[in-house]
């Protein structure tokens, strides 16, 4: 009874799973194929950035040159699962047609909202409603703040329709296209590839440095200039102007006393691992105002696997777990995004016996990002890929179930 029910859900999910792929790559090559972008740019034209259709007029003709057409793909490509499934005589092939009848609702919904009847684009055209984003971007399901990045911060990007698969396997979901991003400790050897793969990823890089210097990046073996700030721990509210006009910062600056074990270096370790980043973490979500600043600005810290595994370094250890608690509990409540990059050893100035490279790391970080993963493991330690998961769920389950957010007056 069990393996029935488990044959016939499979069959279900498997079938609207292949609808909704369908659906996703036609969107793309309504991006990229001129004949299809000429009926999909009906779909561009009909939203104001607050999702206010443009005109009623407008808005019905998007639904019959973008959305019938592609109701009409999702529905003929879905016959095929169906199609097998009967024709190989395979146990409850029958629910192999769900797909087909999933698909046929988006048919039906797009001719309702392109005859203009009553409610029907409030009951079936749910990501295009207007009203302030009260959730973060989706991380596995496409909700209103996911899809809006794609009308209004790069329409080559966020693809999908429902479910962020595509996008994932596509890296497209997250675009750092035109991102204006801060990087401190933008000195050190992975704050140098940081920006480096930001800049070759269309991203405007900003270092943040607490060295009087500028820094330049090497581009195809040219030196090119990065607008650099000079800051120092403690005067956090100094960057308070220029972190208005950041979309993305990463907290990557830090100090590593390794053997130390003194009052001075327990202070050190803890100022500047943690009680910085979280100042600047504060400072910057104090930027978020709008609906925009909500879905495009995001925090990125690297807190290390250190969170998990021993670094043979004990106050770097100490101070890296308060940190990754700390943002684990922080971002229960975040009106942004805000990323963990869980990184193993690289070689550096703090760890001159490092296993990886940093442009290696950094390679690895943005390709992740852009596969919108919320958690950024990058090690050569396969325990930390199991440990760290785990780890999280569980924090992050018990900061939920015994503290609460309390509205400030």
């Amino acid at each position: 009874m069990l393996s029935d029910i488990i044959t016939m859900t499979s069959l279900m999910l498997g079938s609207v799973i292949w609808v909704e792929i369908v659906r996703d790559f036609y969107h793309v090559l309504s991006h990229h194929w001129s004949p299809l972008y000429r009926l999909h740019a009906w779909h561009h034209r009909v939203f104001r950035p607050d999702l206010s259709p443009v005109s009623e007029e407008i808005y019905r003709k998007a639904h019959w040159y973008n959305d019938l057409p592609e109701a009409l793909v999702m529905l003929t490509l879905s016959l095929i699962t169906g199609t097998v499934f009967f024709f190989g005589s395979l146990p409850y092939s029958w629910m192999a047609w769900g797909g087909s009848v999933y698909a046929l609702t988006f048919l039906i919904g797009a001719i309702m909202r392109g005859t203009g009847v009553p409610y029907a684009d409030e009951l079936t055209d749910i990501t295009h409603r207007q009203g302030e984003f009260v959730t973060l971007p989706g991380d596995w399901f496409v909700n209103r703040p996911y899809h809006w990045r794609h009308h209004f911060d790069n329409q080559k990007a966020y693809y999908s329709g429902t479910l962020t698969l595509v996008d994932k396997l596509m890296g497209t979901a997250l675009s750092l296209k035109r991102k204006t991003v801060a990087v401190t400790g933008a000195s050190g050897t992975l704050g140098q590839s940081l920006l480096r793969q930001l800049y070759i990823n269309g991203a405007i890089p900003i270092a943040f440095t607490s060295k009087p210097q500028s820094i330049s990046i090497e581009i195809e073996d040219k030196k090119l200039p990065i607008k650099t700030l000079t800051w120092q721990v403690g005067q956090e509210l100094e960057l308070t102007n220029e972190l208005e006009s950041v979309d993305i910062l990463i907290l990557n600056h830090g100090v590593n006393v390794h053997h130390e074990r003194t009052p001075e270096a327990i202070n050190k370790s803890y100022e500047i691992n943690v009680f910085s980043s979280l100042r600047l973490m504060e400072l910057f979500i104090t930027t978020i105002k709008t609906n925009k600043d909500r879905v495009c600005k995001e925090v990125w810290v690297n807190t290390s696997e250190a969170e998990v595994i021993p670094a043979v370094s004990p106050l770097y250890e100490l101070s890296k777990r308060a940190l990754g608690d700390l943002v684990t509990l922080r971002r229960l409540d975040a009106p942004c995004v805000v990323r963990k990059l869980v990184l193993g050893p690289f070689k550096s100035k703090l760890n001159p016996i490092g296993l990886m490279s940093g442009d290696w790391v950094a390679k690895r970080i943005i390709k992740a990002a852009k596969t919108d993963n919320r958690n950024i493991i990058v090690t050569v330690n396969p325990i930390t890929f199991l440990v760290f998961p785990v780890k999280e769920f569980f924090v992050s389950l018990y900061f939920k179930l015994f503290s609460k957010k309390v509205d400030r007056i």
